[in-house]
C-alpha cells in the first residue's frame, strides 16, 4: 500500500500546528485592548513627564549582549517588558517641550493606520489591490498640494534621504547624455556635476556617492547673508563647468533647510536651470508643506517647476515615521531609470485584473513595499488641509513668539532671519562677546545640562563657524506656556553652566581624586 502524500518518509505525519499561530478573535481583542490602553496612556501622560530620558547604562549593557530566547514568551510578558525596559525612555519627540531636529509628534489616527496597515500586510511593488490605488490617491493630493502636473508620477518612500536618490537617479538617467544603466559611469569620459548650498542637507551628498559620482563634483554655491542660494553665483557655476567639458545634472534647492528653516529663491534658480537645461531637485522634506499657508504660499510657489521633489509626511505632516514622498516630473524618466519589466510585459494602467496600473516596483528600488501610504491617507483624511494648515501655521507663530521672547533677552543673540518654525539662538553675554570660543563652550554647557534636565529638549547647529542652540517647533500641542518653560530651563541652565566656570578648581588633596 502507498504511503500517504502526507507523510514525511519516516512515517511520521506532519508538524502539529504551533498554537502561538492560532489566536482566536477574543485573545486578539484582549491584548489589542492592552497595547491602546498602553497607547493611550504614553500619549497622554508625555507632557507631564520629563522630556528625555537617556536609557540606563545597564540596562543598555543587558541589551546589547542578550542571546535570542529558545522559547517563546507570553503576550503580557512581553508587553510587561516594554512597560519597564522601553516605554520609559522613548526619544522624546512626542513631547510638548521637544524642538530637537525635526521630529513631529504622531498624528493619532496615524498610529491606528499603522495597526491596520500591518495586519492587512500587503506588499505594495504592484497588483490590483486596495493598498496600490490608497497610495495612487495620496500621490496625487501630494500632486494637487505643490502644483504638479497630473500625469507625473511618485512614490511613498521611507523619508527624505530615499527620495533624494530617487529624484536624483532619475535626473542622472534623464540627462547624463548616454545608457547610464548600461554602462555606468564608465560610458562617458566627462565629468557629472551636481549643485547645491553650503546648506544643503547631507543625504544628497551619500545620494551623489552612492550613485558613483564623488562628492567632489557635487559643487557648494554660494549663499547669501540669510543663507539662501545665490541664482547668478550657480548660473556662473554651471555655465564654468559646461565650457571644462562637464555636464550639469541637477541643482538641489532646499525649501526649508533643516539649520534654519531658510528656503532658496526657487523661481529664480528653476530661471537657471531651465536656461542651462539642467534637471531641479528641490528638499522640501521639511518645509514644502508651510505652502498651504498664507504666509509662505508664495514663496513655496516655485515648487511647481521642480523636475523632482522630496516631501516628509513624518515630518510637518505630523504622520509617523517612516513615510516620505518622491514626486517626479517626468513619469516617462522615472520608469526608464528604475524599471527590469521587459516592455512587452509592462501594463499601460488600461487593462484590469491582476496587472492593473503599472507597477510602483518599475519607479524605484524597492521590490517589497510597505503599505506606508495608509496612515498619510488616514491623517490627510482626519484633519484635512485646513487642519494641517492651522496646525502649521501655529507652529510657525510660535516660532515667532520664541523669537520674540528671545530677542528681549541681552544676553541672547538670535540668529536673523528666522523662518518657517525654526529659532537658531545663543547665549552670549557682553562680557564674552569678543571671546568665541568662550560663547561656544557656554552655549554648549547650557545644551548638555537643558537636555538632562528633562524640562525642555534642544539640539544644536554650526552657523558661520559659531555653535548655536536650535530649537524647532513641530507639535500641535505646544503651547505658550510650554515657551515659557524653555526659557525658565534655559535661564537656570545658563545660570549653572556660568557658575561652574567661575568655580575653583578642586585642591590636590581632594578625596575623589586618585593618587
Amino acid at each position: 500500500m502507498n504511503e500517504s502524500p502526507a507523510k514525511t518518509s519516516k512515517g511520521r505525519g506532519p508538524r502539529p500546528l504551533n498554537p502561538r499561530w492560532e489566536w482566536s478573535a477574543d485573545e486578539i481583542r484582549r491584548v489589542g485592548y492592552r497595547v491602546v490602553d498602553i497607547i493611550a496612556e504614553h500619549l497622554t501622560a508625555l507632557p507631564d513627564e520629563p522630556v528625555f530620558h537617556p536609557f540606563p547604562a545597564e540596562l543598555a549593557s543587558t541589551y546589547l549582549h542578550s542571546k535570542p530566547l529558545e522559547a517563546g514568551q507570553e503576550a503580557d510578558d512581553i508587553l510587561d517588558t516594554f512597560l519597564c525596559d522601553i516605554e520609559p525612555y522613548p526619544f522624546g519627540n512626542g513631547h510638548p517641550r521637544f524642538y530637537g531636529w525635526v521630529n513631529s509628534p504622531p498624528a493619532v489616527i496615524a498610529v491606528f493606520a499603522e495597526a491596520l496597515a500591518a495586519a492587512m500586510n500587503p506588499s505594495c511593488a504592484g497588483g490590483n489591490h486596495a493598498a496600490i490605488y490608497v497610495e495612487r490617491e495620496v500621490i496625487n493630493w501630494f500632486k494637487q498640494i505643490v502644483g504638479f502636473p497630473a500625469d507625473s508620477m511618485g512614490l511613498l518612500v521611507s523619508g527624505g534621504s530615499m527620495a533624494a536618490l530617487t529624484g536624483l537617479a532619475v535626473a542622472r538617467q534623464a540627462h547624463c547624455g548616454h545608457d547610464v544603466r548600461t554602462q555606468g559611469l564608465q560610458g562617458v569620459a566627462a565629468r557629472l556635476k551636481f549643485y547645491r548650498s553650503g546648506e544643503g542637507h547631507g543625504c544628497h551628498q551619500k545620494a551623489i556617492e552612492l550613485m558613483g559620482v564623488g562628492s567632489e563634483h557635487l559643487r557648494s554655491v554660494p549663499h547669501d547673508r540669510s543663507l539662501r542660494m545665490v541664482p547668478s553665483a550657480l548660473d556662473d557655476a554651471i555655465r564654468e563647468d559646461r565650457q571644462g567639458g562637464h555636464i550639469p545634472i541637477a541643482v538641489i534647492a532646499s525649501a526649508g533647510t533643516v539649520n534654519t528653516g531658510a528656503i532658496d529663491p526657487l523661481d529664480e534658480i528653476a530661471d537657471v536651470c531651465a536656461k542651462h537645461k539642467v534637471w531641479l531637485h528641490v528638499d522640501g522634506a521639511y518645509g514644502a508643506p508651510a505652502i498651504l499657508t498664507g504666509q509662505y504660499a508664495k514663496q513655496l510657489s516655485g515648487l511647481a517647476r521642480a523636475d523632482s521633489l522630496a516631501l516628509d509626511p513624518h515630518k510637518w505632516l505630523y504622520v509617523p515615521v517612516e513615510a516620505g514622498v518622491v514626486l517626479v516630473r517626468s513619469a516617462r524618466h522615472m520608469r526608464a531609470t528604475f524599471s527590469l519589466v521587459p516592455p512587452y510585459l509592462q501594463t499601460d494602467g488600461k487593462t484590469e485584473g491582476v496587472g492593473g496600473l503599472p507597477w510602483f516596483s518599475e519607479y524605484g528600488f524597492q521590490q517589497t513595499r510597505g503599505f506606508r501610504a495608509l496612515k498619510v491617507w488616514m491623517a490627510l483624511r482626519y484633519h484635512g488641509l485646513s487642519g494641517c494648515r492651522s496646525s502649521i501655521e501655529r507652529d510657525i507663530e510660535l516660532a515667532g513668539r520664541l523669537a520674540s521672547l528671545l530677542r528681549s533677552s541681552g544676553d541672547i543673540e538670535v540668529f536673523e532671519p528666522q523662518n518657517l518654525s525654526i529659532v537658531c539662538f545663543r547665549y552670549a553675554p557682553p562680557k564674552l562677546r569678543q571671546d568665541a570660543r568662550a560663547i561656544d563652550s557656554l552655549n554648549k554647557a547650557i545644551l548638555e545640562k537643558l537636555q538632562l534636565g528633562g524640562r525642555a529638549f534642544l539640539s544644536s547647529t554650526v552657523l558661520d563657524a559659531k555653535f548655536w542652540l536650535r530649537a524647532c517647533i513641530i507639535n500641535p500641542r505646544t503651547r505658550e506656556e510650554d515657551l515659557e518653560e524653555l526659557m525658565r530651563s534655559l535661564a537656570s541652565s545658563a545660570d549653572a553652566a556660568m557658575t561652574e566656570e567661575k568655580a575653583p578648581p578642586p585642591a590636590a588633596g581632594n578625596a575623589n581624586v586618585k593618587k
